[in-house]
């Protein structure tokens, strides 16, 4: 994918996860940084929107809740991030953590490292192709962080349901 088509990609994405677009950085690696810090801010304060006492609420019995759409995006983070092979240590994410302080962190945590590992990351090295996981196959760093955010994107728009389902307005729509 040409450096035009990707920055086409990144407004598209950041504007729809609603985030306050700004102008590019005129790089690669400047551009991927700003995009993951904005979703970091929509993914918080979505996430605070939810009252602690419903985040076990699931929209399904057979959904996840509340709490646990966020430890998914969290350890989704971390696990597709590490694919860069960045040397930056990961934070371990507790997936049974339960408190909304707990899980905020570890959901803070995981962006944390994906903004160090980017920090990392130049132009030239983003484009290098890294072996990814049998569901991705392999490809270039650039599509492991867009890959990231894709799911990201998919898991705040689930987050958006249960915000209506429970009578609340999500962020984007205040």
């Amino acid at each position: 994918m040409k450096i035009q088509q990707l920055i086409v990609v990144t407004v598209i994405f950041t504007m729809a996860m609603g985030a306050t677009y700004s102008t590019q950085s005129g790089s690669l690696s400047g551009d991927l940084a700003k995009d993951w810090e904005a979703q970091k801010a929509t993914m918080i304060q979505i996430s605070n929107q939810m009252p602690e006492d419903t985040f076990n609420f699931k929209a399904t019995p057979t959904q996840r809740s509340w709490g646990e759409q966020i430890l998914h995006v969290a350890g989704a983070n971390v696990g597709l991030m590490q694919i860069l092979g960045s040397k930056v240590p990961a934070p371990v994410i507790n997936q049974t953590a339960s408190s909304k302080a707990e899980i905020l962190s570890a959901l803070n945590d995981s962006f944390d490292f994906g903004s160090a590992v980017l920090k990392e990351m130049d132009d030239a090295s983003l484009q290098q192709i890294v072996k990814g996981p049998s569901f991705f196959g392999d490809g270039t760093r650039v599509k492991f962080v867009y890959r990231t955010m894709m799911h990201t994107e998919n898991i705040y728009g689930q987050m958006v349901v249960y915000l209506r389902l429970n009578g609340l307005v999500p962020p984007a729509s205040q």
